[in-house]
C-alpha cells in the first residue's frame, strides 16, 4: 500500500520543536497609561507586551485563544543586512523553523472569521508563502497585496544590481467563510450608453432551449450615446466571465464557434437570459476572421437606476503605490525606526478590510508601534509585542501620544483622532522553576504566593480568577463552573485537608497544589472531591 505524502516545505531542524512554558505575564503599572478623562467608546485593555514574541504567545493563547479578529505581521525580512534594531541576517532554516513556531501560535489566537497578514519582501517572500500553506491552509489562501515602498529614482545603494520597489504582504482567513470588508462604490449609468437598432428582423433558431434571433452584419447598428436607464453595458464575454454568469456561460456554450454556420459580425437577440428585467439580452460574435471573443449587452441590473438603490461592492485591490506614505512615515507617531518603520496609511489599508470597530487586533514583531497606533486610532483593540528595548524606547512615547491626543500625523486627520483610551504594559516572569546550588528543581525565587498561583492555574488549564470572598480563600483559580484549584505555599496535614473539604462541599471539586502533606488519610474520609 502506497502511503500518502503531502506537498511541503523541508529544512534541516523543521521536525525540532520547541517545549514552551507558559509564562504568566507581569504588569508594570509605571509604564502603563490611560486617558486623564473617560469618553464612550474608549479603549482601555490594550496590552504591549516586553519580551520574546514566542513566549509571549504562548502566554496569551490560553486566555486569548479564537478571539483575535486580525493579525498583522511584519517580521524581519533575513536580507543579510544588519538593521539598527534587529539581526535581520539569521540562517535560512532557522528563520523558518523561528517563524513556524511562531506562525503555529498566532493560527491559534485567530478567530474562525479572523484574518492572517504577514509583510514580506523577496527574499523570504515566496518560502513564507508556502509555509503559510502548510500552517494556515493553502485553500485559505486569499491574495498578496503588492506594496511599490519606493519610486525607482530613489537610490538605495549604487553597487546593487536590481532596485527594490515592491514588497508583499500574504494574507489568508482562518477558515472557509470569514470574508473582508470589500469597498463600496455608489451605483452610476455612466457605462449604460450603447444602444441596440434592428434595422430588419433577422433569422430566427433555437440554441440551449432558447429563441434566438440572429441578424447580419448589415441588418443593426450598434450606437453609442448618453447614459440613461434604457441604455445598455458592453461586457467582453472572455476570461472568468464565461463561468462567472449564465451570459458568459452561454455564450461559451452556443456561441463560440458558431462562424463558420452565421458569419462574422453577426448580433445575436436570446431570449430569457440576465437579471435586467429586459426579455432579451444582445450578444455579438467575432468581427475578423481567426477570432473568438464576443461581447454581451446588459441592461440596467433590477433594483438599481433609482434613488434608493444601494450602493455596490467592488473587489479588493491587490496592489497600491504607497511610495509617498513609506518615504515620509520616518517621523510618524514622533519616533524614528530606520530600516522598517510602516507608515500608518497601509496599517489603516489592512485594518479597514480585515477587521471591524472593537475587533481584536495583534501584532507580535511591533517595531515602532505602528500597528498598535493605527488600531488604537480606528478603535481596534490591539495587542503587541516587542523584545528590544525600542518597547519602551519608541512604542511607549508614541501610544503615549497616541492616547493623549497630541499625535495628529499618520491618519489622525482622516479619522478625527482626538485622543482616549489607553494600554497597559506587561513583561514576561522568569521560569517558574530554578535549579538551587545542589542542581534540585525549585520555584523561582522571584515568584511570591499571588504569582505562584496564577502560574499554576497557567500551567494545569484553570482561569486565574481569585475570589474576592475571604471565606473562599482557596478559590484561586477555576475550568469550569464546579472545578476550582487552590495553591498554597504551606504544607497541609489530614485535618486542613478535612476542613476544605467541608468548606469546598459535595458538589465541587478543588485540585490542591500545596508544599507538602503530612499525615495518613483514612480509607473512609470524605474528600474524594479533593
Amino acid at each position: 500500500m502506497t502511503k500518502k505524502t503531502k506537498l511541503e516545505l523541508t529544512w534541516p531542524g523543521k521536525e525540532e520543536r520547541p517545549r514552551l512554558e507558559p509564562r504568566i505575564l507581569i504588569e508594570h503599572p509605571d509604564k502603563s497609561f490611560h486617558a486623564s478623562a473617560r469618553r464612550a467608546g474608549d479603549l482601555f485593555e490594550n496590552l504591549l507586551i516586553k519580551g520574546d514574541n514566542l513566549l509571549a504567545l504562548k502566554a496569551l493563547q490560553a486566555d486569548y485563544a479564537g478571539m483575535v479578529k486580525c493579525i498583522y505581521i511584519d517580521p524581519p525580512f533575513n536580507t543579510g543586512n544588519a538593521f539598527e534594531h534587529y539581526d535581520d541576517g539569521l540562517e535560512h532554516s532557522l528563520w523558518l523553523s523561528l517563524l513556524r513556531e511562531r506562525l503555529v501560535l498566532l493560527r491559534s489566537l485567530l478567530s474562525s472569521d479572523g484574518f492572517f497578514c504577514a509583510h514580506i519582501d523577496d527574499s523570504e517572500g515566496h518560502y513564507l508563502k508556502v509555509l503559510l500553506d502548510e500552517v494556515m491552509g493553502r485553500d485559505n489562501y486569499l491574495t498578496t497585496f503588492y506594496i511599490q515602498v519606493r519610486y525607482p529614482q530613489k537610490t538605495l545603494k549604487q553597487d546593487m544590481d536590481f532596485h527594490k520597489e515592491v514588497e508583499m504582504v500574504h494574507i489568508y482567513r482562518k477558515q472557509w467563510g470569514a470574508t473582508p470588508n470589500l469597498p463600496t462604490k455608489e451605483w452610476s449609468d455612466e457605462k449604460f450608453c450603447y444602444y441596440v437598432e434592428e434595422l430588419s428582423e433577422g433569422k430566427e433558431i433555437s440554441l440551449g432551449g432558447k429563441k434566438v434571433v440572429v441578424f447580419s452584419s448589415d441588418q443593426f447598428v450598434i450606437k453609442k450615446g448618453d447614459p440613461s436607464p434604457n441604455g445598455l453595458k458592453e461586457i467582453w464575454a472572455t476570461g472568468t466571465i464565461l463561468d462567472g454568469n449564465s451570459s458568459g456561460r452561454y455564450f461559451r456554450d452556443f456561441l463560440d464557434g458558431r462562424v463558420a454556420e452565421d458569419g462574422l459580425g453577426v448580433l445575436y437577440k436570446v431570449s430569457g437570459i440576465g437579471d435586467d428585467n429586459l426579455p432579451h439580452r444582445y450578444f455579438t460574435g467575432p468581427k475578423r476572421e481567426g477570432a473568438t471573443k464576443g461581447k454581451y449587452f446588459q441592461g440596467v441590473p433590477a433594483g438599481k437606476g433609482n434613488a434608493s438603490a444601494k450602493p455596490e461592492t467592488v473587489p479588493i485591490e491587490n496592489f497600491y503605490d504607497l511610495a509617498g506614505s513609506f518615504g515620509n512615515c520616518r517621523h510618524e507617531g514622533g519616533v524614528e525606526f530606520r530600516s522598517g518603520k510602516k507608515p500608518e496609511k497601509l496599517l489603516e489599508i489592512i485594518l479597514r478590510y480585515f477587521s471591524e470597530k472593537d475587533d481584536l487586533v495583534v501584532d507580535s514583531f511591533a517595531g515602532s508601534g505602528t500597528t498598535g497606533a493605527v488600531a488604537h486610532k480606528m478603535g481596534r483593540r490591539w495587542i503587541m509585542v516587542e523584545i528590544g528595548d525600542h518597547a519602551d524606547t519608541h512604542i511607549v512615547p508614541r501610544l503615549r501620544k497616541v492616547i493623549d491626543g497630541t499625535d495628529q500625523g499618520g491618519i489622525s486627520k482622516a479619522v478625527d483622532w482626538q485622543g482616549g483610551g489607553g494600554f497597559r504594559y506587561y513583561t514576561l516572569a522568569p521560569s517558574l522553576l530554578e535549579q538551587d546550588r545542589w542542581g534540585n528543581w525549585v520555584i523561582a525565587r522571584e515568584y511570591n504566593p499571588a504569582m505562584l498561583a496564577e502560574a499554576m492555574c497557567k500551567h494545569l488549564g484553570f482561569t486565574y480568577a481569585p475570589s474576592q470572598d475571604a471565606a473562599e480563600y482557596w478559590r484561586h483559580g477555576q475550568s469550569s463552573e464546579t472545578d476550582f484549584i487552590y495553591v498554597t505555599t504551606q504544607g497541609l496535614t489530614y485535618e486542613a485537608l478535612r476542613l476544605l473539604a467541608d468548606e469546598v462541599g459535595p458538589d465541587r471539586s478543588l485540585m490542591i497544589c500545596a508544599r507538602a502533606f503530612s499525615g495518613n488519610c483514612p480509607p473512609s474520609a470524605p474528600m474524594a472531591q479533593i
